[in-house]
């Protein structure tokens, strides 16, 4: 029985890897971190705390959906007391990536901006369109409920890199996010990442390659928040027995 740890338990994917794990085999909830208090109640059983060190102790294996910030104290914690990770939080910044490398050098991570099969081929494809329609324009849109609190969602952004690496492109040097006024035409090379917010849209995403006189869009439209959670806990499965490194959601699905 795979022991799994919490992290970010309070936010809504947080709730559902809970109510997962009551129904997960060979996998159980040992313990929680909450930053305050756990806004829900719980099995008596798990342990609820505040130190980093005790939750990791506690733990197999740690399904983090939380803030970047938390999320960094959670690296930083496990490079004391290494343990599998599995990082769904999005939003990271660069120094937050390179600490998420640094940690991936003892103890296996597995970081996604999404859990779902259907993005983890959806980046397969828009490769590959990328690479065959030379010449097409690209433009990324995705569309996710109000509270969400980062722009452009992690999943487009790693959706316009499988782009550029289709192209051969650098995303941050080719990376447009926003038009406003007379900016004169588009670039050969620009890759547009729109984000638009609003109602409870659980996640769509939409990639165009737009051509003089005919055009394809490819769209994933996420339905509901347990196709995150449930495929964190199938990463979780995965990962639990892997060596060192850094490990993406490709891997594990093997799309």
């Amino acid at each position: 029985m795979i022991k799994v740890g919490v992290f970010g338990a309070n936010g809504r994917v947080g709730k559902l890897l809970i109510d997962d794990l009551k129904v997960t085999n060979g996998m159980s909830l040992s313990s929680v971190f909450v930053r305050n208090s756990l806004n829900f109640s719980i099995d008596p059983s798990v342990l609820v705390t505040k130190d980093i060190k005790t939750f990791l102790d506690a733990c197999d294996i740690v399904v983090d959906f939380s803030l970047p910030e938390a999320c960094e104290a959670l690296l930083e914690g496990a490079m004391q007391t290494p343990k599998p990770l599995v990082i769904g939080t999005t939003g990271l910044s660069a120094h937050q990536l390179n600490l998420l490398k640094q940690a991936s050098e003892s103890m296996p991570i597995l970081y996604a901006t999404n859990m779902s099969l259907g993005v983890a081929l959806l980046n397969k494809l828009v490769y590959q369109a990328a690479a065959a329609l030379e010449g097409f324009d690209i433009e990324i849109v995705e569309m996710h409920h109000r509270h969400k609190k980062d722009a452009p969602s992690g999943t487009a952004l790693t959706l316009g890199e499988s782009c550029a690496r289709g192209r051969g492109l650098d995303l941050d040097k080719v990376r447009v996010s926003g038009r406003d006024g007379n900016i004169g035409e588009r670039s050969q090379d620009e890759i547009a990442v729109m984000a638009l917010r609003g109602g409870d849209i659980v996640g769509r995403h939409t990639v165009g390659f737009y051509n003089d006189g005919e055009f394809i869009e490819l769209n994933h439209t996420a339905t509901s928040r347990n196709t995150f959670s449930k495929g964190a806990l199938r990463a979780a499965s995965w990962l639990a027995d892997k060596e060192a490194g850094l490990y993406s959601i490709s891997d594990c699905l093997e799309v």
